[in-house]
């Protein structure tokens, strides 16, 4: 098989790392990729959003197999018109992306196959927005744009003025979602589809902002598994997971590939708060070093609808995934800052033992390497436990050095603190 992996974040690299450890595959390629998949892939100076430049470079190096595993390109329908013309995807369809693309749908569907989601309101006009918000005046409340909004853009506050103002911005072209303020441990949830069941990956908790209680971003930090107790387990798959899955089928969007799922758990159990048809930053790279079953494997069980079949092979140990991000993330990013030079074997990920590093906005220029984006570098620490696995992650973001980096101090520290 020859793959061609779409994407150019820390994600995708963490994807196609996964891909480097097939015994299954004879190439590899990343469009457009960055400096650390050009050490383990070819990458292609495409635009991978754009359907006829992907099908082109599938012609021209022999490509029979396409994973995308990150939102732009699913949103132009590259899926749609590389099976069309006869090449293997990875990556919903058209016809299952309002799922993610439109949250007052989401919420409707959840509403119809009584999944538990948070309380919440659709607004398009910002006078009826004003009201409702004086008449809960205090309340917390979460806002988000009703379509697809990158990395996860949100506020979540009960300052009157800091809501309406994150309001406004959105208004200007899309509806805005209202949602009550859930008290609980985020986690992530990430499945691979079929048309008869699905294959669950580790459970992870993503640090979604600039520090607590701070500015949302991206993704600032991941840990996986998170500890769950049994009954919390079952009422994931008994009121989220399998009511989720039956209404695919039943409102014809089932498909095969990916589906991220973004929960609350809270006192009253697990509450669901998005859809995402696709894998998560920085959920991926904190679970990809975990799984030891060839992504081959997987994929060709889900082609012949025999996912459920598998047992998932992952290794017993924790990680803590920790993203450096640049001076100014999230509102205004610094770029163009060189990063010094690292040990080869850890930019390879060679060393069983050590930190994993997936890169993102940071491209090799001119024989340097520059950051190019707001989050550049995702160090995965790897532990017997959380605590040992936070320990490695805090030693490996020793080797990152560009001026004005930073990261978040506490990630993973909710999980072992007394």
């Amino acid at each position: 098989m020859r793959v061609l992996v779409l994407g150019s974040g820390a994600k995708d690299h963490a994807i196609a790392w996964w891909f480097s450890q097939s015994r299954l595959i004879n190439g590899l390629f990343v469009a457009p990729g960055n400096v650390g998949t050009q050490s383990i892939a070819t990458n292609l100076a495409i635009d991978p959003s754009d359907p006829k430049q992907v099908y082109e470079a599938c012609s021209t190096h022999g490509i029979d197999f396409v994973f995308v595993g990150t939102e732009a390109p699913l949103f132009t329908g590259v899926i749609d018109y590389l099976n069309e013309r006869g090449i293997d995807t990875f990556g919903a369809p058209s016809r299952a992306l309002k799922l993610e693309g439109d949250r007052n749908f989401s919420r409707m569907f959840t509403d119809r196959h009584n999944i538990p989601t948070p309380t919440h309101a659709l607004f398009d006009d910002e006078q009826k927005l004003s009201e409702y918000l004086k008449r809960h005046e205090g309340e917390r409340f979460v806002v988000k744009s009703n379509a697809i909004a990158p990395s996860r853009v949100m506020i979540d506050s009960s300052d009157y003025h800091s809501l309406m103002e994150f309001s406004k911005n959105i208004l200007a072209t899309s509806p805005i979602i209202l949602e009550e303020h859930l008290n609980g441990l985020p986690i992530t949830v990430t499945l691979f589809l079929d048309n008869k069941g699905y294959l669950a990956l580790p459970t992870s908790s993503d640090y979604m902002k600039a520090e607590e209680g701070g500015l949302p971003t991206g993704g600032m930090g991941s840990i996986c598994p998170v500890p769950l107790q049994e009954e919390v387990s079952q009422a994931l798959v008994d009121t989220i997971i399998e009511p989720t899955l039956f209404g695919l089928k039943a409102e014809r969007m089932a498909y095969k590939g990916v589906l991220t799922i973004s929960v609350i758990i809270t006192k009253r159990g697990p509450i669901l708060v998005d859809y995402h048809v696709r894998f998560n930053d920085p959920a991926a790279q904190a679970f990809v070093p975990l799984i030891k079953t060839d992504i081959v494997d997987i994929l060709n069980a889900m082609k012949h609808d025999t996912l459920s079949s598998i047992t998932l092979e992952a290794s017993t140990k924790s990680t803590v995934a920790l993203v450096v991000a640049s001076e100014g993330y999230p509102e205004k990013p610094i770029i163009g800052k060189d990063l010094e030079p690292m040990p080869a074997s850890l930019m390879l990920n060679t060393f069983e033992g050590a930190p994993r590093y997936y890169f993102g906005g940071v491209q090799e220029i001119e024989g340097k390497l520059v950051t190019t984006g707001g989050r550049c570098v995702t160090v995965v620490g790897v532990g017997y436990n959380i605590m040992n696995a936070n320990k490695n992650a805090y030693k490996g973001v020793k080797h990152v050095h560009f001026e004005g980096a930073w990261f978040r101090k506490d990630i993973g520290d909710r999980f072992f603190e007394n």
